[in-house]
Protein backbone atom coordinates (compact mmCIF):
# COMPACT_ATOMS: atom_id res chain seq x y z
CA UNK A 1 0.00 0.00 0.00
CA UNK A 2 1.25 3.48 -0.92
CA UNK A 3 0.72 6.83 0.96
CA UNK A 4 -1.95 9.14 -1.07
CA UNK A 5 -0.37 12.81 -1.17
CA UNK A 6 -3.54 15.02 -1.43
CA UNK A 7 -1.76 18.55 -1.62
CA UNK A 8 1.54 19.67 -1.53
CA UNK A 9 3.08 23.18 -0.13
CA UNK A 10 6.44 24.65 -0.35
CA UNK A 11 7.60 26.64 2.86
CA UNK A 12 9.83 29.24 2.84
CA UNK A 13 9.70 31.90 6.11
CA UNK A 14 11.74 33.94 8.56
CA UNK A 15 11.15 32.66 12.32
CA UNK A 16 13.33 33.24 15.48
CA UNK A 17 14.19 31.27 18.53
CA UNK A 18 14.63 28.29 16.60
CA UNK A 19 11.06 27.13 16.24
CA UNK A 20 7.79 27.45 14.63
CA UNK A 21 3.70 26.92 15.38
CA UNK A 22 1.54 24.42 13.53
CA UNK A 23 -1.45 25.43 15.38
CA UNK A 24 -5.96 25.05 14.93
CA UNK A 25 -6.58 29.30 14.04
CA UNK A 26 -8.79 29.68 17.42
CA UNK A 27 -5.91 28.39 19.66
CA UNK A 28 -4.66 30.03 22.83
CA UNK A 29 -1.04 30.78 21.60
CA UNK A 30 -0.14 31.87 26.03
CA UNK A 31 2.15 29.04 26.39
CA UNK A 32 2.70 27.87 29.90
CA UNK A 33 6.28 27.19 31.18
CA UNK A 34 5.79 24.05 30.73
CA UNK A 35 5.66 24.06 27.05
CA UNK A 36 9.11 23.96 25.85
CA UNK A 37 10.02 21.03 28.65
CA UNK A 38 13.13 19.01 28.60
CA UNK A 39 11.62 16.45 27.15
CA UNK A 40 9.96 18.83 24.45
CA UNK A 41 13.49 20.34 23.80
CA UNK A 42 15.18 16.82 23.28
CA UNK A 43 11.69 15.39 20.90
CA UNK A 44 12.00 19.01 19.09
CA UNK A 45 7.71 19.03 19.77
CA UNK A 46 5.95 20.70 22.08
CA UNK A 47 2.34 20.65 22.72
CA UNK A 48 -0.22 22.44 24.48
CA UNK A 49 -4.06 23.39 23.64
CA UNK A 50 -4.38 22.92 19.91
CA UNK A 51 -0.68 24.30 19.46
CA UNK A 52 2.54 22.07 18.37
CA UNK A 53 5.93 23.90 19.03
CA UNK A 54 7.96 22.61 16.40
CA UNK A 55 11.88 23.27 17.25
CA UNK A 56 14.56 23.58 14.27
CA UNK A 57 18.27 23.64 13.79
CA UNK A 58 18.75 27.09 12.12
CA UNK A 59 17.52 30.71 14.21
CA UNK A 60 15.49 31.62 11.20
CA UNK A 61 15.46 31.11 7.95
CA UNK A 62 12.50 27.89 7.87
CA UNK A 63 12.43 25.61 4.26
CA UNK A 64 10.13 22.78 4.02
CA UNK A 65 7.04 21.71 2.72
CA UNK A 66 3.60 20.44 4.21
CA UNK A 67 1.87 17.22 2.58
CA UNK A 68 -1.50 16.67 3.73
CA UNK A 69 -2.14 12.68 3.40
CA UNK A 70 -5.29 10.62 2.85
CA UNK A 71 -4.14 8.05 5.30
CA UNK A 72 -1.37 7.87 7.54
CA UNK A 73 2.39 7.41 5.69
CA UNK A 74 3.47 4.30 5.17
CA UNK A 75 7.33 5.20 5.34
CA UNK A 76 8.51 3.52 8.16
CA UNK A 77 12.48 4.03 7.06
CA UNK A 78 14.00 6.53 8.76
CA UNK A 79 17.65 6.54 7.15
CA UNK A 80 17.45 9.50 5.20
CA UNK A 81 16.42 11.86 7.69
CA UNK A 82 18.11 13.14 10.78
CA UNK A 83 15.32 13.62 13.31
CA UNK A 84 11.88 12.27 13.11
CA UNK A 85 8.97 13.19 15.57
CA UNK A 86 4.99 13.13 15.53
CA UNK A 87 2.16 14.21 17.53
CA UNK A 88 -1.31 15.12 17.70
CA UNK A 89 -3.31 18.04 17.01
CA UNK A 90 -7.02 18.72 17.07
CA UNK A 91 -8.46 21.14 14.86
CA UNK A 92 -11.50 22.40 16.47
CA UNK A 93 -11.59 25.48 14.18
CA UNK A 94 -11.92 24.13 10.45
CA UNK A 95 -8.23 25.88 9.97
CA UNK A 96 -4.91 24.79 10.20
CA UNK A 97 -2.23 27.63 10.70
CA UNK A 98 1.55 27.68 10.75
CA UNK A 99 3.09 30.66 12.67
CA UNK A 100 5.86 32.14 12.89
CA UNK A 101 7.79 33.11 16.07
CA UNK A 102 7.42 35.21 18.51
CA UNK A 103 5.13 37.63 16.26
CA UNK A 104 2.64 34.58 15.40
CA UNK A 105 2.24 36.16 12.00
CA UNK A 106 0.33 33.22 9.68
CA UNK A 107 2.73 32.31 7.13
CA UNK A 108 0.40 29.07 5.85
CA UNK A 109 -3.26 28.18 6.69
CA UNK A 110 -5.47 25.59 5.16
CA UNK A 111 -9.22 24.70 5.69
CA UNK A 112 -9.19 21.15 6.94
CA UNK A 113 -12.22 19.25 8.57
CA UNK A 114 -12.86 19.00 12.35
CA UNK A 115 -11.00 16.78 14.08
CA UNK A 116 -7.67 14.88 15.54
CA UNK A 117 -4.82 14.96 13.05
CA UNK A 118 -1.33 13.70 13.33
CA UNK A 119 1.68 15.36 12.87
CA UNK A 120 5.09 14.06 11.07
CA UNK A 121 7.83 16.38 11.05
CA UNK A 122 11.02 14.75 9.18
CA UNK A 123 14.02 17.36 9.84
CA UNK A 124 16.43 16.53 7.63
CA UNK A 125 20.36 18.57 6.89
CA UNK A 126 20.32 19.67 10.81
CA UNK A 127 24.39 19.46 10.56
CA UNK A 128 24.54 21.55 7.73
CA UNK A 129 23.40 24.55 10.15
CA UNK A 130 26.76 26.90 11.17
CA UNK A 131 25.42 29.95 13.52
CA UNK A 132 21.88 30.81 12.49
CA UNK A 133 21.54 29.38 8.79
CA UNK A 134 22.03 26.11 7.20
CA UNK A 135 20.50 23.66 4.55
CA UNK A 136 18.10 22.31 7.62
CA UNK A 137 14.77 20.86 5.79
CA UNK A 138 11.80 19.98 7.32
CA UNK A 139 9.06 18.22 5.67
CA UNK A 140 5.63 17.99 7.46
CA UNK A 141 2.84 15.59 7.19
CA UNK A 142 -0.30 15.80 8.23
CA UNK A 143 -3.41 13.28 7.91
CA UNK A 144 -6.71 11.89 10.18
CA UNK A 145 -6.21 9.84 12.98
CA UNK A 146 -6.39 8.94 16.42
CA UNK A 147 -5.05 10.84 19.18
CA UNK A 148 -1.64 8.57 20.05
CA UNK A 149 0.28 11.00 21.61
CA UNK A 150 3.85 12.54 21.29
CA UNK A 151 6.41 9.63 19.68
CA UNK A 152 9.83 10.59 18.95
CA UNK A 153 10.44 8.15 15.94
CA UNK A 154 14.30 9.30 15.33
CA UNK A 155 16.47 10.91 17.47
CA UNK A 156 19.21 13.69 16.08
CA UNK A 157 21.99 13.62 18.75
CA UNK A 158 24.47 16.69 17.73
CA UNK A 159 27.32 16.50 19.92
Amino acid sequence: MTTILEERTELSFYTQYSQFYICDKTADMDKTDEFWSDEAFTMRLADQNGVLGIGTECYGPVKGEINFLCQSPTTVEFADFDHVVEGDLEISSGILQIQDCPNGAVEFEKELPLGNYRVRIYSINLGSVDGDEGNDYYRIEVWRGQPLGKKLLKEYKNH
